[in-house]
């Protein structure tokens, strides 16, 4: 299998060393708006370099296209993979805004290919296993879940203009998480949003810290909480209470908590540094199952419906933030 890779930052460096080590995986292409980055990453991996994207997509048979490229490209390169009739993997959000993903959702239905969106907590063990719990009723009627969200330092402040804020960069995945999880809806939602911190985020009319409360489509409640300056560490949890027992996601010796309690367990020695460390092995199982798309072996396991999804709770968690009032999910458009 031929894939071409158009993005080799962070992220994007990071799926193609996953890419260049995966058995079903017989060549990579690397493309990036900086090609001297492409070109280095390549090399170091043994795979192929395209001078630009241009380039990867006509000169290289490929078989799919991985996009981990800066957001704003997002929607224009998903349209192009699909006009190629090429399945494609891409790091969430589609777009930034709703026009832009259903702009690309329909050139994907159009073209009859498959898109899947980089939702890696779906892969993650322990999201699983909660998902499992809900399913089979051990925690009994499900009445409350909590999420938190905290990286350990702002991103650049370049970045921030760019990110479309707190809701639909960071939270946006433990929206997804709630709706795969519970396998319920989201109704309404009630935000607000704190720039008390750094400067940065009033110049870029964003919040470094957030919370929501939302209302699934069964009466649970779900109180989800982010914030970019916890310098504990990364910690990223849920937790779920039913009337039958309560468990929680991410509570691990490396959860950047303390305990002020006398017999709680001590801080932890090595707390998470940030997000590719806490889910190197769930990015990794997607990129796997994303492999198994492309080859007819597996359904797409999180099709881009699902990230319109949680683009649609994210929207109206910020519409509520700047009105101050509950935003019921109907008023955000589904199409």
């Amino acid at each position: 299998m031929r894939i071409g890779l158009v993005g080799t930052g962070r992220i994007g460096g990071f799926h193609a060393g996953v890419l260049a080590r995966h058995p079903e995986v017989e060549a990579l292409v690397l493309a990036d708006a900086d090609a001297a980055r492409a070109a280095r990453i390549a090399g170091a991996l043994g795979a192929e370099a395209a001078p630009d994207v241009e380039a990867l997509f006509a000169r290289h048979a490929l078989d799919a296209v991985v996009i981990a490229s800066a957001t704003a490209a997002h929607a224009e390169l998903i349209g192009r993979a699909a006009a190629a009739g090429l399945p494609a993997f891409c790091e969430k959000p589609i777009a930034l805004g709703i026009p832009g993903t259903l702009g690309a959702l329909r050139a994907v239905a159009e073209a009859g290919t498959e898109l899947q969106l980089g939702f890696m907590r779906r892969f993650d063990a322990g999201y699983g296993a909660a998902r499992r719990a809900v399913a089979e009723g051990r925690l009994g009627r499900l009445h409350t879940v909590r999420t938190a969200s905290s990286d350990p330092a702002p991103p650049p402040a370049a970045y921030l203009p760019l990110s479309g804020g707190l809701f639909r960069d960071c939270m946006v995945h433990d929206f997804d998480i709630v709706r795969w999880v519970t396998g319920r809806e989201v109704v309404e939602v009630y935000a607000r949003g704190s720039d008390a911190g750094p400067e940065m985020f009033r110049a870029a009319d964003d919040v470094d810290t957030a919370a929501a409360l939302l209302t699934l489509d069964d009466g649970t409640l779900v109180t989800a909480t982010a914030t970019r300056c916890n310098g504990a560490g990364y910690d990223v949890r849920m937790e779920l209470a039913g009337e039958l027992a309560q468990l929680a996601v991410g509570l691990d010796e490396r959860t950047p908590l303390e305990s002020v309690e006398p017999m709680g367990p001590p801080p932890p020695a090595k707390p998470w540094p940030g997000f590719l460390e806490r889910f190197a092995p769930a990015y990794e199982a997607e990129l796997d199952a994303f492999v198994r798309l492309v080859r007819g072996e597996g359904a797409n396991p999180c099709d881009g419906r699902e990230a319109l999804a949680a683009l649609r709770i994210a929207e109206a968690c910020e519409l509520s933030r700047r009105e101050h009032r509950p935003v019921p999910l109907a008023e955000v458009p589904a199409d």
